[in-house]
């Protein structure tokens, strides 16, 4: 077509979808879902598709994607929601707090996000532990930013890296990646990273930006938590974990021992994120709920609540899920893959550049994450022995570089931590892009012996 080779067009076609799908998102305000869904039929249809299956390969890759993810989400969702309402979360910090003591509590609370964060989004996790941030200031006097950074690390290292979070549970399916070791790494690379960008580099920063709490943000949420019946740190801790544990065991079962062994082919049933996850919830019901004296009225209307913030981020992650099999369908991926194996390009640097782009463009780490995924997805069949797991984490460190103003969290963080733009971007938006560094860098480092 126009006289260029059907590669050269099909590469000239997805980046003109892809600078589209941008701009719808960013200088039109359409919202994420319906720009994906557009930017999926448009490129079926510029690539030569046949029209009969361009809105049934949309509907083979939504479909496919939220077949497991719109679960996963589901349960985690409400195990988040059980944590919260019951003091669980609070009870984590302020254990973790007491045993660091006043000097390094700046520590406390980046571990209080990585163990806290694993079942929760970003946003949710944030609006859980703020109130302790403030808390923890105002007993201390230390900076504002010297104890938010460390949190805002923790959670969002994990969001980025650690499964059951949407974005490396949908690049899992994507890369056909083993979850449990997913986990594995995820958390031998996030807590160094978390480390580096949270109390290390929280600790340079507040000595140039401290932050400045609104007394009347201050008055309101920095109260001690009144609760008298709140769960214990162990059983708290317990049951956040369980569903880690289990997928660890699978992943266990399956390097010990041999795929027609009994116990393997039950420990694959019980470490799926699904069973894991509904096992955790299960005993959230009891731990969060009954324990804690909610009646089933009250904890089925707390499962309720959970599920309405994350519709959104659902039909974001399905259509997401569309425009990856767009990219399949219409034989751009292969041309991608073919081009960074000729360019010899490392798949796992490729993936974590192509992340990182699109999330400074959209905003979106969830994005971010679905479209490079995508892309990136074909080369793991031309370097058969690419590792997936990494790629996964690459994509994943990748998409939370350097959150900007076309990012909804940047706008949280400034306005809680009563900061000027140019003082969210010397602490938030460097955090992240440290995270996304020195992810990338052990990433790569761990690629040479794993």
């Amino acid at each position: 077509m126009l006289g260029l080779s059907n590669n050269t067009f099909l590469l000239l076609d997805a980046a003109v979808t892809i600078i589209g799908l941008i701009l719808l998102i960013t200088q039109l305000k359409l919202h994420p879902f319906v720009a994906l869904t557009l930017a999926s039929g448009f490129l079926g249809l510029t690539s030569g598709m046949p029209v009969a299956k361009v809105m049934q390969s949309y509907q083979n890759g939504f479909g496919g994607v939220l077949g497991f993810v719109g679960i996963v989400l589901a349960l985690g969702t409400m195990l988040g929601k059980l944590m919260a309402d019951s003091g669980g979360a609070d009870q984590i910090a302020q254990t973790l707090v007491r045993w660091f003591g006043v000097q390094k509590v700046h520590w406390a609370m980046m571990v209080s996000a990585f163990l806290v964060g694993i079942p929760l989004f970003f946003e949710i996790g944030f609006i859980l532990l703020i109130p302790l941030v403030f808390v923890v200031a105002r007993r201390t006097g230390l900076p504002l930013v010297k104890i938010g950074i460390p949190l805002l690390a923790g959670l969002s290292v994990v969001h980025g890296l650690v499964p059951p979070h949407p974005g490396p549970l949908l690049a899992i399916g994507v890369f056909g990646a083993d979850i449990g070791k997913t986990i594995f790494y995820g958390l031998l690379v996030g807590l160094p990273t978390a480390i580096i960008a949270g109390p290390i580099f929280g600790n340079i920063i507040a000595k140039y930006v401290p932050g400045n709490p609104n007394k009347e943000l201050m008055d309101q949420i920095a109260k001690e938590a009144d609760g008298t019946n709140l769960p214990s740190f162990g059983v708290t801790l317990v049951t956040v974990l369980l569903p880690v544990f289990l997928m660890l065991l699978k992943t266990a079962a399956d390097v010990a021992l041999p795929a027609d062994h009994v116990v393997r082919t039950w420990m694959d049933l019980i470490g799926h994120p699904i069973t894991a996850l509904l096992a955790a919830l299960l005993l959230a019901l009891y731990t969060f709920g009954a324990a804690r004296g909610f009646d089933r009225k009250q904890v089925a209307k707390l499962l309720d609540q959970s599920l309405a913030p994350t519709a959104a981020i659902v039909i974001i992650v399905g259509a997401g899920g569309g425009f990856k099999q767009m990219l399949v369908d219409s034989g751009v991926g292969d041309v991608i893959g073919h081009l960074a194996v000729q360019a010899q390009i490392s798949p796992i640097l490729l993936a974590w550049l192509v992340a990182a782009v699109i999330r400074v463009a959209t905003g979106s780490a969830t994005v971010a994450t679905i479209t490079g995924a995508g892309i990136v997805a074909p080369v793991v069949t031309l370097v058969p022995d690419v590792n997936r797991e990494l790629l996964v984490l690459a994509t994943g460190a990748g998409s939370v570089i350097l959150s900007h103003v076309n990012d909804a969290g940047f706008w949280l963080v400034k306005q809680y931590f009563n900061m000027t733009v140019a003082e969210t971007f010397k602490t938030w938006s460097m955090m992240e892009t440290i995270l996304s560094v020195v992810g990338i860098i052990l990433i790569m480092a761990l690629s040479y012996v794993v």
